[in-house]
């Protein structure tokens, strides 16, 4: 059954009011439905500051967003890699000594379908390093200021999570002994998840209930993130697909993201994208949620893992 929430066409931008006086921090924002994000958040009055791994990728992402919506649109960069940890705590101190209020934290970066075996500079996985831990430990360093603001985080995830094998590998978590470039990235996606809902476990133990946590998806959309990283059986592959009427465009894909760090009035214990044919595409709004998703032994085994692997500890 389509979620009925927004009605049929599903949550669009036309339900965004003024965003005047709001920031918004979003990973990976100068391509694909980051980027989108971005120009759909500044066209609303918004303040965006974009983290991207390339200094120029982001100057000229930044030159094309003050193009089409004036010299006056504030819109800045940070430079951070999630793959290394050292440069994730450098890139959240200068977001901390620069900008005063966040109103969401949107978790938008990440790598796939890496072919062989990679690790980050830090000895994980290459994409359970970038997609997972980087973003885990950027979200602990600027929680307080989230807080502070009464914001929210949003984890973008992947239907990838449904398409592997539904659990954390703890005993192996480079996989050293079966690396798949896609089996792989579908734990990467899922470790993202478990982390977003045993966040929200974690805030309502705590009693925070001004940090709120939202989990999403782009469906299948026309975005660059397999071809930066992907081998070359792997993009023809998802170039034929990007033909075919089951995939969307990146501003689409876009939209679930944006939903989750605007919209009042959506459940945390749930994950939004698209609603239409086989969730890949459609209108937006509340999708299906697999249990093995928020398995609370695996979610806080992953946690503290997590902090293990990251070397930081959450304070509530």
């Amino acid at each position: 059954m389509p979620d009925t929430q927004f009605g049929p066409k599903g949550w669009t931008p036309e339900r965004l009011g003024d965003l005047e006086g709001r920031t918004y921090i979003i990973t990976g924002a100068n391509a694909g439905a980051g980027f989108q994000a971005t120009r759909t958040l500044l066209k609303k009055g918004a303040s965006v500051v974009m983290m991207n791994r390339s200094e120029e990728k982001s100057k000229a992402a930044v030159s094309a967003l003050k193009q089409e919506f004036g010299a006056q649109a504030d819109v800045g960069f940070v430079v951070l890699d999630l793959a290394s940890l050292a440069s994730v705590r450098a890139a959240a101190a200068e977001v901390l000594k620069t900008v005063p209020q966040i109103d969401a934290l949107i978790c938008n970066a990440a790598i796939a379908q890496v072919p062989t075996q990679k690790l980050t500079v830090d000895g994980h996985e290459s994409m359970l390093g970038t997609n997972h831990y980087g973003h885990f430990l950027l979200c602990g360093l600027l929680y307080e200021r989230i807080e502070a603001s009464k914001g929210r985080i949003v984890v973008v995830s992947s239907l990838g999570y449904n398409m592997g094998i539904k659990t954390i590998q703890f005993d192996d978590m480079n996989w050293d002994e079966n690396y798949h470039q896609n089996r792989t990235y579908c734990q990467s996606k899922l470790a993202q998840m478990m982390f977003a809902y045993e966040l929200q476990d974690r805030l309502a133990v705590a009693n925070k209930s001004d940090v709120e946590v939202y989990v999403c998806h782009p469906g299948a959309s026309r975005t660059s993130l397999v071809q930066t990283s992907a081998n070359l059986a792997t993009r023809v592959m998802f170039w034929f697909m990007a033909k075919l009427p089951i995939t969307q465009s990146a501003e689409k894909g876009s939209w679930p993201e944006v939903m989750c760090a605007t919209e009042d009035g959506l459940e945390q214990r749930a994950l939004y994208g698209p609603t239409g044919r086989m969730e890949f595409v459609g209108p937006v709004g509340k999708g299906t949620l697999h249990p093995h998703a928020y398995d609370k032994s695996v979610m806080v085994k992953l946690w503290e893992v997590s902090e293990e692997a990251t070397g930081f500890t959450w304070r509530f």
